[in-house]
């Protein structure tokens, strides 16, 4: 009965695991807009690549990665931007609005925004990266 269940849960997992070519046919041109977007604002700015990893992580520290760091306060509700936390200390919402932007004129309506933030944190921290060599003499 065990290894049944156990054979039963491992084929479930496999499909809900994570892929990189999930947006290929639906946002072809993602992964280079959201690089584009990061090295453009890389050129203003190397600190904003810090910036997005740290926005990244703020958004899934708290209920987990689902862009919510993004949202603006409205009338009836108070986004997790201006929280007491994020307020006047997170930056680079204007780089994944930007992106955002370009995504949306590409692939409209396909790509999420913690997709985005995903991806920008990533390249963001590949971009400000450099490897070190510890084989060679």
């Amino acid at each position: 009965m065990f290894t049944t269940v156990t054979s039963e849960i491992s084929e479930a997992d496999g499909q809900n695991e994570l892929c990189t070519d999930f947006y290929c046919n639906s946002c072809p041109e993602l992964l280079s807009i959201v690089n584009q977007g990061v090295v453009n604002a890389l050129k203003k700015e190397t600190r904003i690549g810090a910036s997005l990893l740290r926005l990244h992580f703020h958004d899934c520290f708290v209920n987990g990665c689902d862009a919510s760091i993004l949202l603006d306060d409205t009338s009836s509700f108070i986004g997790e931007k201006t929280a007491a936390a994020n307020n006047n200390s997170a930056r680079g919402f204007n780089v994944i609005d930007d992106i955002k932007a370009s995504v949306e004129k590409a692939c409209p309506k396909v790509v999420s925004c913690a997709d985005i933030l995903a991806l920008a944190a990533r390249d963001s921290v590949v971009h400000v990266s450099y490897v070190i060599n510890f084989t060679s003499k």
